[in-house]
């Protein structure tokens, strides 16, 4: 079918003409939404060469779709320019007779702050550091052989319940502790080591005044020869004293973990009283962390000689510290974000 480009161009011109004078005269964004359905509804004089364009050859459909693809986005150009055009000039006339007293103080922005959890966190890391330990990361979503088997833990270790931790599919779970961090680090770098791991871990609890699903955990190890527990003890001595910035007695008690031997609680003095308070419960002791020399078999799952090379590890929860330094009495305030709560750090 024959067809006088030439005259479609031309009237393609004639139509953004007419568009641009009406478009340019508008004052109001209603009337300028009616105008955009008018010249780019069904029924305007594009729409009525596109309809006809089937009817062309493939070059002269290229070139006239071209030109109508070209005329549509003209007319979109116009139309934003023309609204924001209105929208400026409504609010200048809105504020041109409005009084402005420049001698008034401006309004302060208003600050924010640094979480509790990442400055107890944050200072976790300065401590360690500072002491020559370097830190490591890890997956959070881990395999049963990280997060268990390697530490040792039986097969039929509460632990591994589902009440306990969070299962996911083809053999993966949310890690529970970061101790899956350093069973990462041993596998891949020789000894000597001495890494701090810090980080959120996982676990199936209710979320209440002491216990959340998803907290956050600081882990420290330390490999090397000739390692006993009069070096954790030293270490775990100079950590507390630095965490609460004061010098402070810390008492090691016996206890149980899979992945140590022996393993201890360690309560520290209460940093806030001589006498007993609220926060101690009137025993003058805080529990604060546990510990432990690294167990043997640990060690050989790790591909690290026992016989050779000997490690301590603990393990802090950092969500336990923020509340004994701030005294919050209930861990859901940590994860709540109000603005109310958090503005006080």
């Amino acid at each position: 079918m024959n067809v006088n480009v030439e005259k479609i161009e031309k009237d393609i011109f004639i139509f953004l003409e007419k568009a641009q004078e009406e478009l340019s005269i508008i004052q109001n964004e209603d009337l300028l939404n009616q105008s955009k359905s008018h010249f780019l509804g069904k029924e305007n004089l594009l729409q009525l060469i596109l309809t006809d364009i089937k009817k062309y050859d493939a070059d002269t459909k290229k070139i006239i779709g071209q030109l109508v693809n070209n005329a549509k986005s003209k007319i979109e150009l116009l139309i934003a320019e023309r609204k924001k055009e209105i929208r400026d000039q409504f609010k200048n006339e809105k504020t041109k007779n409005t009084f402005r007293d420049l001698t008034l103080p401006g309004k302060n922005p208003i600050p924010g702050s640094h979480h509790p959890l990442s400055i107890v966190e944050d200072k976790i890391i300065d401590i360690m550091t500072d002491m020559g330990y370097s830190i490591a990361m890890g997956p959070q979503i881990e395999d049963d052989f990280h997060n268990f088997d390697a530490l040792n833990f039986p097969k039929d270790h509460p632990a591994r319940d589902m009440q306990d931790t969070f299962f996911l599919e083809k053999n993966k779970l949310l890690r529970t502790h970061t101790s899956s961090v350093q069973v990462r680090t041993m596998l891949s770098n020789n000894p000597p080591i001495r890494i701090c791991a810090p980080g959120p871990v996982f676990r199936a609890d209710n979320f209440d005044m002491t216990h959340s699903p998803n907290f956050r955990q600081a882990e420290v190890l330390h490999i090397d020869k000739g390692i006993n527990i009069s070096h954790l003890k030293g270490t775990l001595k100079e950590f507390v004293g630095r965490l609460f910035d004061k010098e402070l007695n810390i008492k090691m008690r016996p206890s149980f973990f899979p992945f140590t031997e022996p393993s201890v609680e360690v309560d520290v003095e209460c940093p806030f009283c001589n006498m007993g308070c609220r926060v101690c419960k009137n025993s003058k002791w805080i529990e604060i962390l546990g510990a432990g020399m690294v167990d043997p078999n640990v060690l050989e799952n790790c591909g690290i000689d026992p016989s050779e090379w000997q490690g301590f590890a603990f393990g802090v929860g950092i969500d336990r510290v923020a509340m004994l330094l701030y005294e919050i009495d209930d861990m859901r305030l940590l994860y709540e974000n109000d603005i109310r709560f958090l503005s006080q750090f």
